[in-house]
């Protein structure tokens, strides 16, 4: 595994946001799309789209209204055939193989928006 300085590792701009809509894409048979409230600016920066590979572990309302961390600094990417863009990135633990990953929740419920140091 490449090492990373802490330089690069703050670099990385993660926040806690809530799920205001979870939802499963027509041409999907992975990814789920979701609004994600970041909070108001500068805190977070309004709502994003951001689409995450869990569809085949979890449903749309297992997520709403959940708080999970995500980068939201990376560059937006495509996804799918409607040139929809995700613009950033659900953290969750992969242990891989067929197991459902591990959903990061914060202990407690925070303002959308706030800073994961």
């Amino acid at each position: 595994m490449e090492r990373v300085d802490i330089k690069d590792f703050q670099k990385l701009d993660i926040k806690i946001g809530t799920i205001k809509k979870a939802e499963v894409p027509e041409w999907s048979h992975w990814v789920m799309k979701l609004t994600v409230d970041l909070g108001s600016p500068p805190a977070g920066g309004g709502e994003r789209t951001i689409f995450a590979g869990i569809m085949k572990f979890y449903k749309p309302e297992d997520l709403e209204g959940r708080q999970f961390p995500f980068i939201v600094n990376l560059e937006p990417k495509k996804i799918g055939p409607e040139g929809d863009f995700s613009e950033g990135m659900m953290l969750m633990a992969d242990i891989g193989d067929e197991t459902p990953p591990t959903l990061l929740i914060p202990a407690k419920k925070v303002p959308a928006g706030t800073k994961v140091h």
